[in-house]
């Protein structure tokens, strides 16, 4: 919901970043695996409950992701290093409530429903993506991709926001995790909706 909205104001400096990487011969691959090793490790960190740490590890997780784009879009998108960039993310996403169901045996069930909520998100983003790619449709509303961004309530921003909830209050996991699961429902209903709307003939 808030993905669209916040590039404008984070790609001016990200892009910056991105050609004195691209200079310096690092590339967008590189940095998608490096971040994907800082979210995981992050991920390991809750899991041993080393939250603070964790915290830091994704947020440095998601700078990773921003330059990933960065360069990419300076020594130009390929079709491989997409591919790697959705695997890694939803890889770092379900990690992090598996560190905190790991953490505590009362997060176990809230972890693992929300994990559930992700993989349909998921399934519905990706199931988009290709239905609007066969028919040649196209948005820049995420910036170029290498494929179809659908718009949803839970998009990447929103998850960070309750991943870094969870790390300051890691107390209240189960709330956060069970409303941000029910968010994420909602995120398949509404693009469902819209899939009945862009998609029906």
């Amino acid at each position: 919901m808030l993905d669209a909205k916040l590039r404008p104001l984070i790609d001016p400096p990200l892009n910056r970043i991105g050609h004195a990487l691209a200079s310096a011969g690092i590339s967008a691959n590189m940095l998608t695996f490096a971040g994907l090793v800082l979210g995981l490790s992050g991920a390991a960190a809750i899991a041993f409950g080393h939250v603070w740490a964790g915290l830091a590890l994704i947020i440095a997780n998601r700078i990773s992701d921003g330059l990933d784009g960065a360069v990419a879009r300076v020594k130009g998108p390929t079709d491989l290093g997409g591919y790697f960039d959705i695997v890694a993310d939803f890889a770092f996403y379900v990690s992090i409530p598996l560190g905190f169901g790991v953490l505590a045996e009362s997060n176990t069930l809230p972890a693992l429903v929300l994990v559930a909520s992700f993989v349909l998100t998921g399934v519905s983003f990706l199931a988009f993506a290709v239905i609007a790619s066969n028919r040649g449709e196209e948005t820049d509303a995420h910036g170029k991709k290498s494929f179809f961004y659908s718009t949803g309530l839970a998009e990447g921003t929103e998850t960070i926001v309750i991943f870094i909830a969870m790390c300051v209050f890691p107390g209240w996991f189960a709330v956060l995790a069970y409303g941000y699961a029910a968010l994420c429902v909602l995120t398949v209903i509404q693009r469902s909706a819209l899939a009945i709307i862009q998609f029906s003939d």
